[in-house]
């Protein structure tokens, strides 16, 4: 014990020593406040991550399979946002940056391809960290994924800003101290939607749920189930389907003589669209309307506004914030300018959370993973601005509390242009429909 004091002494004088030079020029900026962090000894990559004049970041996206197009469009706002991080200029300065990079340090990164495959993330992240040393993981659009993440992120003591997932249990009952989730849960999801479909269809509807079968479609389910029972809805049909399903004739036969009013559709992406497009075959949308609690980046428009139109649904971004948000204006101009389409919502998961990271990181003025973690808990003193406005994690789970935007989908002669597919009905903030601390069961690990 009394060596341990003595190193950690050794430590703060040198750094200290160090410090003096800085008036000279001799000191990188941030490097005295993680020599003083680095007196509490090695952790994770770190200070090993931070040793050079750069930081590396691994991040996980699905660019091949039936998410790629929701992975790719996440994939490229990392890229955005790294790239604007680095060259420092108006939009870092916005969110409140300084400088280029992060305490000064440039941000390098790699991006593999999940194949939305839990094993194949965890091996590519595995990897940025043992060989890249990287100082932060990211990015996932599964939340099976996510959870497989996190747990490598507590494992390893290299902070997580988990990507897209919208299971409960990310910041529930499989949540960690290294993980930070910005999407809003299922419960937020399906609680904020709710009383606006309750109060558009009305009282006593009869449900029909296509449920993918693994922990995000089961926690939709659930939710949607529980928040729409005030209002005497009830389940006509639950069909669970396996994840990698591609003819769902047998489910939606069984949906379309349930007698439902409601078609519930819980699958996402590719999925979501083809079965979306073979309830049509069935006749379902000639007996009953569908709503989707959680909207994937381009259903809308790979679905067509003919199938989509009046359907209600929570989406985690539109780009139609950009009228309520400067941040979501400076982001999609920026997009747009850079990559020439539209962003959807999985591009904005990725440049935010890259941006709330680096906010983190200097707010902390070091690397160190439980000082950021700290911080990052702390937010709701202060919180950060975003794309979604004022936004902070709570430190019980490690969710973000920030606006839901409930959507509906335009008719095909009311859409002023290809990327007018929804129109934002409410922004239900996210103090109202978050659930009670510790309610879904997270308790989070230790801090090393």
């Amino acid at each position: 014990m009394n060596n341990s004091r003595n190193d950690a002494g050794l430590a703060r004088r040198q750094a200290l020593q160090l410090g003096l030079g800085a008036a000279g020029g001799l000191m990188v900026p941030g490097l005295w406040a993680d020599l003083a962090r680095a007196a509490d000894g090695p952790l994770g990559t770190y200070p090993a991550g931070t040793a050079g004049d750069s930081v590396f970041v691994g991040v996980t996206s699905p660019l091949t399979g039936p998410y790629s197009a929701d992975g790719k469009d996440h994939a490229k706002g990392y890229e955005l946002a790294f790239a604007e991080i680095n060259a420092g200029g108006a939009n870092p300065q916005a969110w409140g940056l300084k400088g280029k990079g992060v305490l000064g340090k440039q941000i390098k990164y790699g991006v593999a391809d999940s194949e939305l495959k839990p094993n194949v993330a965890v091996q590519a992240q595995t990897q940025f960290i043992q060989r890249d040393k990287a100082i932060m993981i990211t990015g996932c659009v599964s939340s099976a994924t996510a959870v497989a993440l996190e747990e490598l992120a507590q494992r390893d003591h290299v902070l997580n800003m988990v990507g897209a997932s919208g299971a409960n249990a990310t910041t529930g009952h499989d949540c960690q101290r290294y993980g930070f989730r910005s999407q809003p849960s299922a419960y937020m999801a399906c609680k904020a939607l709710a009383p606006v479909v309750a109060q558009h269809y009305g009282r006593g509807k009869k449900v029909a749920y296509l449920v993918p079968d693994y922990n995000y479609g089961h926690s939709v389910f659930g939710s949607f189930a529980e928040f729409t029972k005030p209002y005497g809805w009830t389940t006509a049909a639950k069909v669970v389907i396996p994840l990698a399903t591609s003819d769902y004739s047998s489910a939606l036969l069984n949906i379309a003589n349930s007698g439902a009013d409601i078609f519930v559709n819980i699958e996402f992406a590719a999925q979501a669209v083809n079965s979306t497009k073979q309830g049509a075959q069935f006749g379902i949308f000639k007996k009953m309307q569908m709503i989707v609690p959680n909207i994937s980046s381009f259903q809308g428009q790979e679905t067509g506004a003919q199938l989509m139109q009046g359907v209600f649904g929570t989406m985690d971004w539109y780009w139609k914030l950009e009228d309520k948000f400067p941040l979501a204006k400076s982001f999609v101009d920026a997009f747009r300018a850079r990559f020439h389409y539209t962003p959807a919502w999985g591009a904005n998961i990725g440049y935010m959370q890259t941006y709330l990271w680096a906010l983190a990181v200097e707010r902390a003025k070091t690397f160190y993973p439980p000082a950021v973690i700290k911080t990052l808990e702390a937010s709701k003193a202060d919180p950060f601005d975003s794309t979604l406005g004022k936004v902070w994690y709570r430190a019980e789970d490690h969710q973000l509390i920030r606006p839901i935007p409930v959507v509906v989908a335009n008719a095909p002669k009311a859409m002023k242009n290809k990327d007018d597919v929804f129109n934002i009905v409410d922004l239900i903030p996210g103090e109202q429909a978050i659930s009670p601390p510790a309610f879904l069961g997270c308790k989070l690990g230790a801090y090393t």
